[in-house]
């Protein structure tokens, strides 16, 4: 038996029944035992009583004189003596008569000895002077002097109104003990099957209690082992149902976390796979500058001014990227708090439109600005929803052509930057936020790929809902519902 907790289970059923068993036992012999020899004595009693009302009448019929009380016959007593004769057969037990001085007028088969006073049990006299008292009583004493366990019963004889005798019945016992024993062997074959059948019961029991622990046990094993898909296939529907559901439930989330970080490898292999593309491109054109320059191969002074120039938007580049980096990570960190204060989203917005129409200047774009009249307070950090406005706003600059309209428009504190530019291709916009996602565009060469993610954590940070609309080559408008 390896399972230890269904062998348990087996012996402490096993224990309880047979001390169940034990005390049922016991209780029920204590009791059937006391029944039997209380239907005895009853029985008993109510022969002695008949038989003592048949010998009083008896009595009563026969010419009474003195010496009938020492056994002398009367005439009249023919009848008396006849019904003494065959008195033990009519009582079916042992039948003793007995005077007040424990003279025994008549003694049954069971006395096959003279006896006389000496010969009595101790409480004979007892036993006999209270049957002259006119009450009936039992003994046990008689037991020894007959030679077997017997029970007695002793009853007055009357002779008008008054007590003459006293009436012996004796029955052994033998066939009370007998009945008890047989009862008790009965008691103790049922006993013995139903422990039998019980522990059988108990068996399959502990065994169906703990096949759901079993496979639990199996499918922590395989869980602790990497394999989050497995389940336990347990559908109780008790405290065992309840704790497969709990594993079942963290099979899931551990299954989930397991996806979500091979993704999370998966971005970061993209990630630094990235960073190095973007960072490849500057830094060689910055050491391809520095070398030519070192070795003189370039020394036309246009040609050097060229070359510091590109070295210089280079270097503006990286440090660009690597600002937006650092944003990026901040902003991601749970740690990083924001500064949260009451501010009026309609000051943000005269702030951005006011950097962007000078950004704006160089590709002759207007920039349209609508705002609600109603108040316009929220909670949030100043600079960063600035910069999230901004990142937008210089997008929109950036892919719509010279000449065109950027339109923004606050209603019911909700911000609409639209813009009539080339717009995003179905198929790259689920992907716009990612980090370092960038369309095929000439416009956005020079992109990091960055800005439309820190704009999203932002949003993130201040529980902004942003939301995306976009038709290739006609324009693209960001909502952020704050």
């Amino acid at each position: 038996m390896k399972n230890k907790i269904a062998l348990r289970l087996i012996l402490y059923f096993s224990a309880s029944l047979l001390l169940f068993s034990i005390i049922i036992g016991s209780v029920f012999m204590m009791l059937f035992k006391s029944h039997t020899m209380e239907l005895q004595k009853s029985e008993l009693e109510n022969r002695a009583v008949t038989i003592a009302a048949t010998v009083s009448e008896l009595i009563s019929d026969a010419s009474y004189s003195p010496g009938f009380r020492m056994g002398a016959m009367g005439g009249g007593q023919g009848g008396y003596m006849a019904y003494l004769r065959f008195l033990d057969d009519i009582a079916m037990a042992d039948v003793w008569i007995v005077d007040e001085n424990l003279e025994l007028l008549t003694v049954g088969h069971m006395g096959n000895q003279s006896f006389n006073y000496a010969d009595l049990p101790k409480d004979a006299e007892a036993v006999v002077k209270e049957v002259f008292q006119g009450s009936t009583t039992f003994s046990e004493g008689f037991s020894e002097l007959l030679n077997t366990p017997t029970l007695t019963v002793g009853t007055p004889i009357h002779l008008k109104g008054k007590v003459v005798g006293a009436l012996l019945l004796h029955s052994p016992v033998k066939g009370v003990n007998d009945a008890i024993d047989q009862g008790f062997q009965i008691l103790a074959i049922s006993v013995s099957i139903a422990l039998v059948l019980s522990i059988f019961l108990s068996i399959l029991l502990a065994v169906s209690f703990t096949k759901p622990l079993k496979k639990m046990k199996n499918s922590a094993i395989q869980l602790a082992g990497g394999d989050y898909s497995v389940k336990t296939g347990v559908h109780n529907k008790d405290e065992f149902g309840e704790l497969a559901s709990a594993i079942d439930i963290l099979s899931d989330r551990l299954d989930l976390a397991s996806r979500e970080s091979d993704n999370l490898m998966k971005l970061r292999r993209d990630f630094v796979a990235n960073i190095s593309h973007e960072l490849r491109t500057p830094v060689t054109v910055i050491r391809g500058s520095l070398e030519a320059l070192r070795d003189e191969v370039v020394v036309d002074p246009e040609q050097v001014k060229n070359y510091y120039e590109q070295m210089l938007r280079e270097s503006i580049f990286l440090q660009r990227l690597v600002d937006d980096l650092l944003d990026l990570s901040r902003l991601q960190n749970a740690d990083f708090k924001m500064e949260m204060h009451e501010l009026s989203l309609c000051d943000v917005l005269n702030d951005v439109v006011r950097s962007a129409r000078n950004i704006a200047l160089e590709k002759h774009i207007d920039i349209q600005y609508e705002q609600d009249p109603s108040p316009c307070m929220v909670a949030g950090d100043y600079g960063r929803i600035r910069q999230m406005l901004m990142i937008i706003l210089d997008n929109a600059i950036k892919f719509s052509s010279e000449d065109s309209i950027v339109s923004i428009s606050l209603k019911n504190k909700e911000v609409s930057i639209r813009d009539n530019g080339v717009g995003i291709p179905p198929e790259d916009l689920p992907y716009i936020f990612e980090r370092f996602y960038k369309t095929k565009s000439e416009k956005n060469k020079n992109g990091t790929g960055l800005g439309l993610s820190i704009a999203k954590q932002i949003a993130a940070r201040h529980n902004i809902e942003v939301s995306v609309n976009s038709n290739h080559l006609e324009g693209t408008e960001f909502r952020f519902q704050f």
